[in-house]
């Protein structure tokens, strides 16, 4: 089971965790909400939990709760800038279905 990042993602959470000055990784998770059931969830982690699991990518540690990792295993995260517009996109093999707006995904 692992959640990757792609260098770019990498270098853009590198970057945000050096202009907060703290934490030990990013926690990627899932939460029920939108049209189609769940949506991705991004925070910073300061402190681990006993039952996270951590995965280590380009320098940077990927935290994921074990509930999440069973709809997050295998994805990969990227970071990218499309004209005016940036942010992470998510591969996530398990996915089976997205909402119009692509804010909600179905598993």
């Amino acid at each position: 089971m692992a959640i990757l990042l792609t260098e770019n993602a990498a270098k853009h959470v590198a970057s945000q965790m050096a202009a907060r000055g703290k934490g030990v990784g990013i926690r990627v998770g899932v939460t029920t909400t939108g049209c189609s059931g769940m949506a991705y969830v991004l925070e910073f982690v300061d402190e681990l939990n006993t039952e996270d699991k951590v995965f280590a990518n380009h320098g940077i540690n990927v935290i994921v709760d074990p509930k999440s990792l069973l709809y997050l295993d295998g994805t990969e995260m990227d970071f990218v800038k499309t004209g005016l517009n940036e942010g992470f996109e998510f591969h996530n093999p398990n996915v089976k279905g997205e909402c119009g707006c692509g804010e909600s995904f179905t598993v």
